[in-house]
């Protein structure tokens, strides 16, 4: 990844942190990683646990950020958020996952939060 690239997506990583911090959210960790997969944000929602996606984009020209959201970017997603979620001992407790596109057409980012973006497959 450039370095370029890195720092677009970091700073669209701030703004979805920032974002649903004025939410209510309640961040837990950022950029979570395990040998399976990596999460940008965890979170909490009262007492749900929230595994965030972030996707960011300058333009439209390669889409909407959501479209950068394969099945297996969402199977890595899962097996982390297990992986935590087990670590954690909290696997008997409510979790979702959730997408937030962030775009940097303008001025302003444009943000666009997606709740309960995907469902867990099944063990």
């Amino acid at each position: 990844m450039s370095q370029q690239r890195a720092k677009l997506g970091h700073r669209g990583e701030q703004v979805a942190a920032d974002f649903l911090s004025a939410s209510g959210y309640r961040i837990i960790a950022r950029n979570y990683r395990e040998k399976c997969g990596e999460i940008d944000i965890i979170a909490r929602d009262g007492a749900t646990h929230v595994f965030v996606e972030v996707k960011t984009r300058q333009g439209d020209r390669f889409g909407h950020p959501f479209e950068a959201i394969t099945a297996h970017k969402q199977q890595q997603i899962q097996r982390t958020a297990l992986l935590y979620l087990s670590r954690h001992g909290l696997l008997d407790e409510p979790a979702r996952f959730d997408v937030v596109g962030v775009e940097f057409k303008s001025d302003a980012p444009l943000i666009t939060h997606l709740k309960d973006a995907f469902t867990a497959d099944a063990p």
